[in-house]
């Protein structure tokens, strides 16, 4: 049985950066990217999908509504 892996959705156009999911995530698997959105922010990515425990904290702390975690075979 395989393991599922838990995936980050995050809504670029809606991050304006603020590193408050960064901070809060207990498994340190966000970082603020590179890349910019069309309002000039760089967004979160994911950067450690396998260490993720799904606990949504980034999705309580996101003042934009910007972030949320699902599952995916």
């Amino acid at each position: 049985m395989s393991k599922k892996m838990k995936l980050h959705l995050i809504e670029s156009v809606r991050c304006k950066s603020c590193g408050l999911c960064v901070e809060a995530c207990p498994k340190q698997t966000l970082a603020i990217g590179s890349d910019l959105n069309p309002q000039g922010y760089a967004y979160v990515i994911q950067v450690a999908p396998e260490k993720c425990i799904k606990c949504n904290v980034c999705r309580i702390v996101c003042p934009d509504v910007a972030i949320g975690v699902i599952e995916a075979n």
